[in-house]
């Protein structure tokens, strides 16, 4: 059990270099993943004091979101995000327990409708593969040139090859860990992924890698729903 533990802490908080693949969209919506578990936290508190404190971290996740939610483009979830931050700040100014949650649930509210947005966004974008649209749009002399990879596939590739032995691993702390061990593993490698995508000036390639490394962790961590 020991090595599980050991093999997948290694993969899951190191080699974090040298990658540039764009996912804007994405990365996006992990920091808003974030902002909504921060601002449900708030929510469930009954000190103003512990309502501000998880308050500013769901602020903190939204303002560093911006750069990533212009790269997008999804103009809806940026609607939705800018009245969210409107309600966060309300609920950090008022003096009320009962207001400043009120606020917040209006901003949880907001996060959801922007989560939506991008995820409708990333779907009408991604509607038609580029090879599919490239069959639809090209001469026939162009057909037997092959479709060139980029440089970015490449990386991204690289990052999958990586990341194998991590989701190999992962699955079977799932599958033989103490559920409850496993459960508390998995959510502490996707609070360090979390964490990470909130650091300012991260590199694009550290972004994807954070971002594949939770994404597999979120995949692994629904097996255990059972789990009491």
């Amino acid at each position: 059990m020991k090595k599980f533990y050991t093999l997948a802490g290694l993969l899951a908080i190191c080699l974090f270099s040298s990658f540039r693949p764009n996912r804007a969209c994405e990365y996006a919506g992990s920091n808003l993943g974030f902002a909504k578990v921060q601002a449900e936290k708030g929510i469930s508190e009954n000190d103003l004091n512990k309502v501000r404190f998880f308050t500013y971290k769901a602020l903190n996740a939204i303002e560093k979101t911006k750069d990533d939610l212009d790269k997008c483009g999804c103009e809806d979830a940026d609607i939705f995000i800018s009245e969210g931050k409107e309600n966060i700040k309300k609920a950090v100014r008022t003096s009320s327990l009962n207001k400043a949650k009120e606020h917040l649930r209006n901003a949880l509210k907001n996060i959801f409708g922007s989560i939506e947005a991008l995820e409708n966004h990333e779907f009408h974008k991604n509607k038609y593969p580029d090879d599919v649209l490239a069959m639809n749009t090209v001469g026939s002399k162009d057909l037997g040139t092959p479709k060139s990879i980029s440089s970015e596939e490449l990386l991204h590739q690289k990052i999958d090859v990586s990341l194998m032995d991590y989701e190999i691993s992962l699955n079977e702390i799932v599958t033989s860990v103490d559920c409850k061990e496993a459960r508390a593993y998995a959510t502490r490698v996707i609070g360090i992924c979390e964490a990470e995508l909130l650091k300012p000036n991260l590199s694009d390639g550290k972004k994807y890698y954070n971002l594949r490394t939770k994404e597999i962790t979120v995949t692994a961590l629904q097996k255990l729903n059972g789990c009491n």
